[in-house]
């Protein structure tokens, strides 16, 4: 069951549910902004039911909702963000603001944040920041899901990356992708349904391939590309996590299984100020050469042509935006009860 709902309505419910669980209002909006951006671009298990998640963590004390994340300012262009356990997204905005305003004073900008916890998906906050011209690369560390290439035990987190580039004639173009294969978001969906897993995506706890979700939850997510998706993963907690200050690697707690604990995730945010590269009209002409040259590859299935990484998600979001999301009618009961 859905129900259709309007931007306008699903951001003032995501910004009224956190103000009430203990949120300055101000800080809710930057919050809810990225939540319901992913609801409008189909990032469902990363949009709005995630406002009733950071909530339940509130009540038991593993997130502060009233924390104000700090910004120590390093050098010019890098930055240190402590998000003091403050709710995800809001220290995912306070970081990419921080690299922005770097990016603006010296060309590239670069914050690193500390003391945080799950900041939704990367494609909103790489399209706040094309709007604004500038190319982006994101990332995060997460819980432990993912076994060390060749181990047999959960060692990394799916750590998300996302890399953005600025179009001023269009769309921009946008990656966000988890190392996984599949999101363990996804797993829990087909869980909850009883419908089986697609072969390749994880393992059961004994580390042997397995089309059964409940199995999967209690084993581990198959990295992407094998090793090659072990070695990103490996990589981006070292940036994100260690190079951050925060927790890394099996120091960062579970928040489904110790929710009323403290994450300490890290995450990284780095700005190109992309007018600084190329004038408007150069960088323009530029990127629709660029994206024609792919969109006028010939397509195997004719029915399915040839797209670049975030386009099917960033006309999703246009188009929910002028018609209106459908949503899941449990994710916007649940909204409309935490908003009162």
């Amino acid at each position: 069951m859905t129900e259709r709902v309007t931007e306008t309505e699903l951001l003032a419910l995501a910004t009224a549910a956190l103000t009430r669980g203990g949120m300055a209002q101000a800080d809710s909006r930057q919050a809810a902004r990225i939540l319901v951006m992913a609801e409008l671009a189909g990032l469902t298990t990363h949009g709005i039911s995630r406002v009733g998640q950071y909530l339940d963590r509130v009540k038991v004390g593993g997130i502060d909702a009233a924390a104000q994340p700090q910004v120590m300012r390093v050098m010019p262009a890098l930055a240190m963000v402590d998000g003091q356990n403050g709710i995800g997204p809001l220290v995912g905005m306070t970081a990419l603001e921080a690299a922005m305003a770097g990016a603006r004073d010296c060309g590239i900008g670069a914050a690193f944040a500390r003391g945080s916890n799950h900041f939704g998906p990367i494609l909103p906050y790489a399209l706040i920041a094309a709007e604004q011209g500038f190319a982006t690369l994101i990332a995060s560390n997460a819980t432990t899901t993912i076994a060390p290439w060749g181990g047999r035990d959960t060692r990394l987190g799916n750590n998300p990356i996302g890399i953005g580039v600025p179009n001023p004639g269009g769309d921009p173009v946008v990656l966000d992708m988890a190392l996984s294969v599949a999101a363990r978001a996804k797993i829990r969906d087909l869980a909850a349904s009883g419908d089986p897993l697609p072969e390749g995506w994880a393992t059961d706890a004994e580390g042997r391939p397995t089309t059964d979700a409940r199995a999967a939850l209690a084993g581990f997510l198959l990295p992407v590309g094998g090793h090659k998706g072990y070695g990103l993963a490996v990589m981006v907690d070292l940036l994100a996590g260690l190079l951050s200050g925060a927790a890394y690697l099996t120091r960062v707690k579970a928040w489904d299984k110790t929710p009323e604990v403290a994450q300490d995730l890290g995450h990284v945010f780095i700005a190109i100020d992309a007018t600084k590269l190329a004038d408007t009209a150069t960088l323009t002409s530029r990127m629709a050469d660029f994206i024609g040259i792919l969109h006028a590859t010939p397509a195997a299935d004719p029915a399915r042509p040839v797209m670049l990484p975030g386009e099917r998600e960033i006309a999703t979001l246009k188009r929910q935006r002028q018609d209106g999301a459908l949503v899941k009618a449990a994710d916007l009961a649940r909204l409309r009860a935490l908003a009162g």
